[in-house]
């Protein structure tokens, strides 16, 4: 197995190299890291959610079988779904490996790219708040919940988690709606490479159309080229979101694939044979 850090080089890397580099960093901040050879995963003491336990390659890796196979044994260790998200421009040998080894593609999808340079402030919309006390988090949470219809509950360590980001340096943003509940909201990793994630953007079906999203993209993404950040990424669940996205001045510049190994299934005897 090899692989390169390109943070330790002069030249500037590409923006799909720059985000593989920092999901690998924002990995390692995780409440529990682990390590294999070519990859790191970034786990969650708290909840199984395969959405909130998985891994990436760090930019290059060329994995062997055994190494994938490394892989899934850190996470069937741990009772975990095999999971992995990453830039396969960025570690092209490594989604032949995994595919190899019987994982499957769970999506893939395009990432855009706002800079300072392209960003475009929301020209209207709703006031967007800063979430402060623990109902406050709770009631995101909640509906962060609801608008995404997925696995995931609301619960106390969803809410907790959402805290954690404000406190480590990222950035929470959500909607009042009219009655005092919670429209919708997202969040902002904190920088790492210079570069910062911003996700989990949802909206209740009740509030969507009102600029909600459009709002607390927007808001978030000034926050963190207010402390500095060079650039700030996100991917897109449809065309509706993307034109939000990039009337706020972002722009696709590239693709992140998930991969992930059904429950009870193990690297298949033919890439394991390989090594």
């Amino acid at each position: 197995m090899t692989s390169v850090d390109p943070s330790t080089s002069p030249a500037v890397p590409s923006p799909g190299l720059l985000v593989q580099s920092a999901t690998a960093e924002q990995l390692r901040r995780r409440p529990r890291v682990v390590e294999t050879p070519g990859f790191v995963a970034g786990l969650q003491a708290d909840d199984p959610n395969p959405y909130l336990n998985y891994a990436t390659p760090l930019p290059g890796a060329e994995p062997s079988a055994a190494d994938v196979a490394a892989l899934v044994e850190a996470f069937r260790a741990r009772e975990l779904t095999p999971r992995l998200e990453f830039v396969p421009a960025a570690a092209p040998a490594v989604a032949p490996a995994l595919l190899a080894a019987g994982f499957t593609v769970e999506a893939e999808h395009d990432f855009l790219v706002c800079t300072p340079d392209t960003y475009l402030p929301a020209a209207s919309g709703p006031r967007t708040e800063v979430p402060c006390a623990d109902d406050e988090f709770a009631a995101l949470d909640a509906a962060l919940s609801e608008s995404f219809g997925g696995p995931g509950a609301a619960s106390p360590e969803g809410a907790a988690r959402l805290r954690r980001t404000c406190e480590g340096g990222g950035a929470v943003r959500y909607v009042r709606a009219a009655d005092g509940s919670c429209a919708g909201g997202a969040s902002c990793t904190a920088p790492a490479l210079g570069t910062a994630e911003l996700a989990g953007v949802g909206t209740r079906p009740a509030h969507r159309r009102a600029g909600v999203a459009s709002a607390v993209v927007s808001a978030l993404t000034a926050d963190l080229f207010a402390r500095g950040a060079a650039s700030v990424w996100l991917e897109f669940s449809g065309e509706d979101s993307r034109r939000v996205y990039e009337r706020l001045g972002y722009r696709p510049l590239g693709t992140r694939l998930y991969l992930r190994l059904a429950p009870g299934d193990a690297p298949t005897r033919a890439a394991v044979d390989k090594d």
